[in-house]
C-alpha cells in the first residue's frame, strides 16, 4: 500500500480543508460584527453558560486558549463593554468572566447571519439523520482531544 494514500491522511486532510473553507465563509460576518473567531468564540461560550458567565479556567479549558491567553481575550472584550469580570465568591483566587447587555446585544445582531452562514455551507448540506450521525461522532471525537471543552457546564462531565 502507498503510504500516502492512507486513509488516516486523507481524513485528516479533508477535516483541514473543511475547517479553513468554513472559516473563510463565515469570517466576512464576524469582520461585519468588528469580532474575530476567538472573540465570537468566548462570547457564544458564555452566552450558552448558565447565568451566561464562566470560570475563567473554565473559559479557558473551553477555548483551548491558555489561562494568559483567555485572560488577553477577555480583558480585551471588558474593554470593548462586551464582557465583565466578577470575582468568585467561594474561592478569592478565582473570578468570572460574563456576557454583558452590550455582549449579548452584538452576539444578537450577527448570529441571524451567522446561523444562515452556517446552513448555507454546512449544516444545510446534510439531511436531519446525517446531521445527528455526524454530530455525534464529532462528539466522540472531541471527548477524547479535547476533554476540557465542557467544563463549568453543570450535567457535562469532561471525559478524563
Amino acid at each position: 500500500m502507498d503510504p500516502f494514500d492512507d486513509p488516516r491522511l486523507t481524513a485528516m486532510g479533508l477535516l483541514a480543508e473543511v475547517f479553513t473553507g468554513l472559516s473563510s465563509k463565515t469570517s466576512r460576518t464576524f469582520a461585519e460584527a468588528g469580532i474575530s473567531e476567538v472573540d465570537f468564540e468566548t462570547l457564544i461560550r458564555l452566552a450558552r453558560s448558565p447565568e451566561q458567565r464562566l470560570r475563567m479556567s473554565d473559559l479557558a479549558a473551553q477555548t483551548s486558549l491558555s489561562t494568559s491567553g483567555i485572560t488577553r481575550v477577555v480583558d480585551r472584550l471588558e474593554r470593548e463593554g462586551l464582557v465583565a469580570r466578577h470575582a468568585c465568591a467561594s474561592d478569592r483566587r478565582a473570578s468570572y468572566a460574563a456576557l454583558t447587555e452590550a455582549g449579548a446585544a452584538r452576539l444578537q445582531r450577527l448570529l441571524p447571519q451567522h446561523l444562515d452562514d452556517i446552513e448555507t455551507w454546512f449544516t444545510g448540506l446534510f439531511s436531519p439523520e446525517q446531521l445527528d450521525r455526524f454530530l455525534a461522532a464529532l462528539r466522540v471525537i472531541r471527548d477524547v482531544v479535547r476533554p476540557g471543552a465542557t467544563a463549568g457546564v453543570p450535567g457535562k462531565a469532561s471525559v478524563s
